[in-house]
């Protein structure tokens, strides 16, 4: 071989492999790119069912309740597993919406802002309080981060609709006749959301759908 051709051939050598690496680097890009279009799209879709679930269950299930002589729905159960499982954004926008559709289909457009914002404000709290307990409990007992965290958020719903009744609806005092309903209320989406989220938690399939980083 000649003395001469041997840098051409070098370069050439030289320009094959940085093709190479840059095709490969490329490949991997777009894969990524790929994967978070990819999830992002999953958590949408995933956040929109979970809000016309939250609108059915507070609509249509009816639990009777001896202790009122009236009904609980499961809407908070699915509000706090909004939470638990779609993140502060994605849950408390389910949540937040999929509530306050059911104040405005069902004629309760007075009650429909602040249901958005409470059961947002719901969703994000029993996040936060159900990941930094799981951290905590280095993964055990996620039963008692998700009944602490769902008490918590429960109690915003109930201090925020007396706040709402009796500051913005003007009813005063006489807001504090819907604070026993709404305990009660709270207590069924604890119990509910805590059962579904230990199911959900021990199930390989949908702890890993609903993992999040």
């Amino acid at each position: 071989m000649a003395l001469e051709t041997m840098p051409l051939l070098i370069i050439l050598d030289l320009t094959a492999k940085i093709k190479c690496e840059t095709q490969s680097s490329y490949g991997v890009l777009r894969k990524a790119v790929l994967l978070v279009k990819f999830e992002k799209i999953k958590s949408l879709v995933t956040a929109a069912l979970f809000a016309a679930i939250i609108c059915v269950a507070t609509a249509v299930v009816k639990i009777p309740s001896p202790a009122t002589g009236g009904y609980f729905n499961l809407g908070d159960c699915f509000v706090l597993l909004a939470g638990f499982f779609l993140g502060p954004v994605y849950g408390g926008l389910a949540a937040g919406i999929g509530s306050a559709l059911t104040d405005i289909l069902g004629g309760y457009m007075q009650y429909a802002p602040a249901t958005f914002v409470i059961k947002a404000l719901m969703a994000v709290a029993a996040y936060f309080i159900y990941k930094a307990l799981k951290n905590a409990f280095k993964g055990k007992f996620a039963f008692v981060a998700a009944i602490i965290a769902g008490i918590v958020a429960e109690t915003i719903m109930v201090l925020g609709y007396f706040g709402y009744e009796a500051v913005v609806l003007g009813y005063g005092l006489g807001a504090a006749g819907s604070i026993f309903a709404n305990v009660m209320q709270g207590v069924v989406g604890v119990a509910a959301s805590t059962a579904v989220s230990v199911v959900i938690e021990k199930s390989k399939t949908l702890s890993s759908f609903f993992k999040r980083g």
